[in-house]
């Protein structure tokens, strides 16, 4: 605890009181000059007491403090607050004791997330294939038929065969779904 500055008033009314009392005293004897000298000074000496005590005290709150502020820097939490003055109210709002379900979407959105999901082509079925006139990257027709519920719908212009090495692939180009607004399925 600090000292606060009316600690140190009266601190100091007291070392002046000892200080005063020491300096004014009649002697016992009068002419005894060694007696006041020795009043003199234990009053000096009581006075310089008082104040080491009061400068040691200063000085372990004042490291005190030092140790407080340095452990406050290394955490690893530690958050800044401002002083009262310039704290601005936070708004929280009102607690419910209730748990809120959240509703359904409507029908209309389901709708249009289907015709989305009717678009993405199943990642699985985007093949490549090497053949006499260069790489071909295609949709295999079974694979879609097998992981694509909308496999009947798709544009007839974009079907294609291909020979390979490994004999006759069927299937729809990639790049004509892609222009046709098919995109490959995430994930």
């Amino acid at each position: 605890m600090r000292f606060t500055l009316h600690h140190k008033f009266i601190a100091s009314i007291a070392a002046a009181a000892v200080a005063i009392t020491a300096f004014t005293a009649a002697p016992a004897a009068a002419g005894d000059r060694n007696r006041d000298l020795a009043k003199i000074a234990v009053g000096v000496l009581g006075v310089a007491i008082v104040g080491k005590i009061i400068h040691d005290k200063n000085k372990r709150d004042e490291e005190r403090a030092r140790q407080e502020v340095s452990k406050h820097r290394h955490a690893p939490n530690t958050v800044y607050r401002a002083p009262r003055a310039e704290r601005v109210p936070v708004y929280r709002a009102p607690q419910s004791r209730h748990r809120v379900e959240p509703r359904p979407l409507p029908k209309k959105y389901k709708r249009k997330q289907q015709h989305a999901n009717a678009k993405l082509l199943p990642k699985q079925c985007f093949q490549s294939f090497d053949t006499r006139r260069g790489q071909v990257l295609m949709f295999g027709r079974r694979c879609l038929e097998n992981n694509f519920r909308h496999a009947n719908r798709l544009p007839q212009q974009c079907a294609q065969q291909i020979r390979t090495h490994r004999g006759t692939r069927y299937g729809y180009d990639a790049r004509c779904l892609r222009g046709a607004g098919y995109s490959l399925a995430r994930g």
